[in-house]
């Protein structure tokens, strides 16, 4: 078996293509992502191979087969707790960042405990009534935390339509803003990929703009 790569090799292969202070920016950051399924799992994957330093992942879901075809889990993950095997998945990708994972549903009343210590935090939840609740409360209770929230990335449409927006001072929101689930439209996964790039690379922006 290969080797496993040292820390030092992949900060160096990071230097050969960003300027250092990018790279400061990144390892000192901290991001929580809320929902670890077609959204979360795809944001969490590129913001820890953007090298950002530590990552806080929310779920109280397992591993399905219906989350197969869209989220970054494969068949050995059946049956676990998404807040344990995605770290495992980002540790192949980068072992020397901060994973903290937490198996809980997310509610009003432990929004605060869970988030206050984030400046920023991914709202990536499947339903609409808990992605509204999630952004009113973050946005109620936690008042230096900035939202990037998904909405809108069913179906096969243009994936153009997909824009983010900024709605609020602290609240920026991907996707379409129309297409839901339902009527015999579903998740696909290269929309809800391409939510997924927008929202991570929206938080990326937000860290250096800080």
């Amino acid at each position: 078996m290969q080797a496993l790569i040292s820390k030092e090799e992949l900060e160096r292969a990071f230097d050969a293509r960003f300027p250092r202070e990018m790279k400061e920016k990144f390892s000192n950051a901290r991001v929580a992502v809320a929902g670890l399924g077609g959204l979360g799992s795809n944001i969490a994957v590129m913001l820890a191979r953007s090298g950002i330093g530590h990552l806080l992942l929310v779920d109280f879901d397992t591993v399905d087969v219906t989350n197969l075809n869209r989220q970054m889990y494969m068949i050995p993950h059946l049956g676990r707790p998404k807040a344990e095997a995605l770290p495992d998945i980002l540790c192949q990708i980068n072992p020397y960042l901060e994973y903290e994972s937490v198996c809980v549903k997310v509610t009003p009343e432990n929004v605060k405990q869970l988030f206050e210590m984030y400046p920023i935090v991914c709202e990536a939840f499947d339903k609409p009534d808990q992605k509204a609740m999630l952004v009113r409360e973050l946005l109620g209770q936690c008042p230096e935390t900035m939202v990037v929230s998904g909405n809108g990335m069913a179906g096969l449409g243009d994936t153009n339509d997909i824009q983010t927006r900024k709605m609020m001072r602290r609240l920026y929101v991907c996707g379409d803003q129309k297409t839901d689930v339902g009527n015999g439209i579903g998740l696909i996964a290269p929309r809800v990929a391409a939510c997924a790039a927008h929202q991570a690379n929206k938080v990326l922006q937000l860290i250096l703009q800080s």
